[in-house]
């Protein structure tokens, strides 16, 4: 009877949590066991492990082996255990010796050839073991680039079980053919579009929308959500897909949590395992809830809004999605993150993004001006406005109608409209700002600070804030809209280089907010736009 112990990484949420994979060899009748909280696909390893060994030209233990998963109360999930399975099993027959192992962590799936496969979620599983103390990592060969963002990991990467036990018998290096892109290609579930599908699109593009430019560049400013509203062909999702143009790269931490939340996904492109650039999610419509906010029948995984974390999430037909699907953005919006509980345990996933909503005016999207070619009833359009709740549209900072454009107005418009280049310029300088506003707080950006706060340690400039009060007052917006108005102004004066909003940046965030002009009840009269 002997034992040997390895280390491998469970995984809940984007959370790594160190393993100690234990073998025992002896007992009773020749059978294989997992315990310790695995789930299916950990308990298939056994088929997995077995297969590979014997396809490794190394004898399988005629013993009964029991595999321990320790700690034994924390759930595990994953066929990133394979490898540190089967050095276990062989380094308790006596094939390896227990020095030869310790210290290092083992991750990645086996064929039953005994090929190491690609494996999602080994950014996240190196970046535990680090910081839980450990630097020497054995991952399979295309996984090496992404193991490799961890600072001071010394990683090994294999092609198969073959290579990886003549390395720890200090044994000749067998031969194994290189992966090729297609093999690869076939574990991984695809790649958000941010950097591929969006490459080559340019603000100036859109023109005759120099209003809803404008909402766009502030948007990006100061990381707020965003409303499109109108008719179809005037160029919502144009802009919308735009939005990633504006904003700046991401910083080291941002780019290492973006990849680790894309690696446990599988979505991860295994050429560029780094993500620099904020990704940009557009789910269909016909998404359902555990798509758009992450989960799964034992083990939850990140759905579209972590994804799109430091990025965009793209509702394009807002009012066709589920209203339970549109609900369930009511805590990350406010919360930045997502917790999505299981009988086991609960799952973390962040999702700081910002929201950008498309909709038609109506189901047939031809209620314009006075509506004489739409062809729904007045119910049907209230119904379909409804589709959109309250609490889901007072947390939205900027309402923007999109009109169809006449080709004059675009020939007019050809000699203002400025390229991404120029407008993400003064959107850096404007975020450039707030950093420094904010350095010695938890937030970087505008529509972070919570209001309360904003109001008491960074108010506009006095007399401004009457207008808002009156609105208030009229029902016209809430307090949480009150508050954005404020980080709206902030966004505005950092655009336009001013070190307080003055008054006529929170009458032009208050149009932002509202949609149209503000009206004064107490003059009865439109205020008109500023600025």
């Amino acid at each position: 009877m002997s034992t040997a112990r390895t280390r491998c990484v469970a995984l809940i949420g984007i959370e790594g949590h160190l393993v100690e994979v234990e073998a025992y060899l002896g007992g009773g009748l020749p059978s294989f066991g997992i315990v310790g909280l695995p789930d299916k696909t950990l308990n298939e390893s056994r088929d997995r492990v077995r297969a590979a060994v014997t396809n490794s030209n190394v004898d399988w233990p005629s013993q009964k082996i029991t595999i321990g998963l320790s700690p034994a109360t924390l759930p595990k999930s994953g066929s990133h255990f394979d490898i540190a399975i089967a050095v276990a099993v062989l380094a308790a027959s006596d094939f390896l010796k227990q020095e030869s192992i310790d210290g290092i962590v083992f991750l990645g799936e086996l064929g039953l050839n005994g090929r190491a496969r690609y494996t999602r979620g080994i950014l996240p599983a190196v970046l535990a073991a680090a910081q839980a103390g450990y630097r020497r990592f054995v991952v399979p060969e295309p996984n090496v680039a992404e193991a490799r963002l961890i600072e001071d990991a010394e990683v090994l990467g294999i092609r198969s079980l073959r290579q990886l036990l003549a390395v720890l018998r200090e044994d000749e290096l067998p031969d194994e053919p290189a992966y090729e892109e297609s093999e690869i290609r076939q574990h991984t579930h695809g790649v958000v579009a941010s950097a591929g599908r969006l490459a080559g699109l340019d603000l100036a593009e859109v023109v005759g929308q120099a209003v809803a430019r404008k909402a766009l560049e502030v948007a990006a400013a100061g990381g707020h959500h965003l409303f499109f509203s109108g008719p179809p062909g005037g160029g919502k999702t144009m802009l919308a897909e735009r939005l990633p143009t504006l904003l700046p790269d991401l910083n080291a931490a941002r780019s290492l949590e973006v990849s680790a939340i894309h690696s446990v996904a599988g979505t991860l492109p295994p050429d560029a395992p780094l993500i620099t650039r904020p990704p940009f999610c557009d789910p269909h419509h016909t998404a359902s809830t555990a798509a758009i906010v992450g989960g799964g029948a034992r083990i939850p995984r990140p759905g579209s809004i972590s994804l799109a974390h430091h990025g965009v999430l793209f509702l394009d037909e807002a009012p066709e999605f589920r209203p339970e699907v549109l609900e369930t953005l009511r805590q990350p919006l406010e919360h930045g993150e997502v917790v999505i509980a299981r009988s086991e345990g609960a799952a973390r996933f962040p999702a700081k993004f910002q929201l950008v909503l498309a909709a038609n005016p109506c189901p047939c999207g031809k209620f314009v001006g006075k509506g004489i070619h739409c062809v729904c009833s007045p119910i049907v359009r209230q119904r379909y406005a409804q589709r959109l709740s309250g609490p889901i549209r007072d947390r939205i900072d900027i309402v923007q109608t999109v009109e169809q454009v006449s080709r004059a107005e675009m020939l007019a418009d050809r000699s203002s409209v400025e390229s991404s280049e120029v407008v993400a310029a003064r959107v850096a300088e404007a975020r450039k700002r707030q950093e420094h506003r904010y350095r010695d707080t938890p937030w970087s950006l505008n529509a972070q600070v919570p209001g309360h706060i904003l109001r008491r340690s960074w108010p506009a400039e006095p007399g401004s804030m009457p207008l808002v009060d009156n609105q208030l007052t009229g029902g016209w917006i809430t307090a949480r809209g009150a508050d954005r108005v404020l980080r709206l102004s902030w966004s505005l004066a950092d655009l336009a280089g001013r070190d307080q909003p003055t008054k006529d940046d929170v009458m032009v965030a208050l149009t932002l907010r509202l949609g149209h002009e503000p009206v004064d009840k107490r003059t009865t009269t439109d205020i008109r736009r500023v600025g």
